[in-house]
């Protein structure tokens, strides 16, 4: 009796080990976007689409940027096995200067936590014009 109830636990214990734990697993298209130079006020809404590659379904808890400037948008359903999703990134082009922020992503995917980020420059085209002035000679304006 000892020795089956010891080959029954050991049997048990084998399958234990052996089984896997189902993973949601998130992989981006990209992890940048370079917004270039845009204008003033121009649109800044980019999107960065992934995919749930595991086969379990991908929750994202929380998706945030590194500044009030930049607002994230993200699914609050899960993602099923296979299927895609997009997080949309809104920048305030209304404010002139280069661009470099990160959002995090907050998931149960086997890689926890996903850093995101954009980059580019916003210029004023109307100050531009003024530096060029600036540049002429007296006599040239």
């Amino acid at each position: 009796m000892k020795k089956f109830i010891t080959i029954l636990f050991l049997g048990f214990f084998g399958l234990a080990l052996s089984a896997q734990e189902k993973t949601a697993k998130i992989e981006f298209k990209t992890l940048e976007i370079d917004y270039g130079t845009i204008e003033k006020g121009a649109d800044g809404v980019r999107t960065f689409e992934f995919t749930n590659t595991g086969d379990a379904p991908l929750i994202i808890s929380n998706v945030k940027s590194s500044c009030g400037c930049t607002v994230p948008e993200w699914p609050k359903t899960a993602i099923m096995p296979g299927d895609n999703g997009q997080i949309k990134v809104k920048y305030d082009t209304n404010r002139v200067n280069p661009i470099r922020k990160t959002i995090t992503v907050t998931s149960n995917a086997e890689t926890p936590t996903i850093a995101l980020k954009i980059k580019g420059e916003v210029i004023d085209p109307s100050k531009s014009s003024v530096l060029t002035r600036k540049d002429k000679s007296v006599l040239e304006q």
